[in-house]
């Protein structure tokens, strides 16, 4: 049986507030929770009913101790970091876990719109591959974005920035990226009610 958090909205230790985004720490199997609307990311030993801030929990904001609607999350264990997409930030920002902000991985530092190889808007999720490149659902340029490890340039590597369609080619809104073991793409194209897979970059 399945245990099953269940509770009343709220900024207590053991309350969330919109929760989104979640990753699983496979060495202690912690999970970590994005708190959307209380602005944090929250960490939760295994079977444990009360977490700890582990990320934010400072307010809405643009600054480097805030966020600005987290939404998506991965764990890179090799870094002991979380990356965080922030929907309305624009951005996607690493956290290293014990520390007290975050940094820029993509997208502008101010939350600043863009359709650039440098711009994200509404990010929604990302992942890293083995390397430590990272892909990224900019999810109203209607693009999957892959930035190599410390570039903050990206390549379009599936959809078309600003194009919203039904073919092979095209996305309309990507809400998810996942890899494979062989590096195989998998982006969740909501709008269009299908998941996508495209061959490894």
């Amino acid at each position: 049986m399945a245990n099953i958090f269940l509770g009343i909205g709220g900024n207590a230790n053991n309350q969330l507030r919109s929760p989104y985004g979640i990753t699983r720490d496979p060495m202690s199997s912690a999970l970590y929770i994005v708190d959307r609307l209380n602005y944090r990311v929250m960490r939760y030993s295994s079977n444990a009913s009360f977490g700890t801030v582990v990320a934010g929990g400072n307010g809405q904001g643009r600054n480097n101790t805030q966020f600005y609607s987290p939404i998506g999350i991965h764990l890179d264990v090799l870094s002991n970091s979380l990356l965080i997409a922030t929907f309305l930030g624009n951005n996607i920002v690493r956290w290293t876990l014990g520390a007290s902000n975050w940094e820029i991985v993509a997208g502008h530092y101010d939350g600043t719109i863009g359709n650039t190889p440098a711009g994200l808007d509404s990010p929604i999720d990302v992942t890293l591959d083995p390397m430590g490149n990272c892909y990224v659902a900019d999810y109203d340029n209607q693009r999957i974005q892959f930035f190599p490890i410390g570039e903050r340039n990206g390549t379009t590597i599936a959809g078309i920035t600003d194009v919203r369609g039904t073919s092979a080619t095209l996305l309309d809104r990507p809400a998810s990226v996942k890899l494979d073991n062989q590096l195989n793409l998998y982006v969740s194209d909501r709008f269009n009610h299908r998941v996508q897979k495209f061959m490894r970059y």
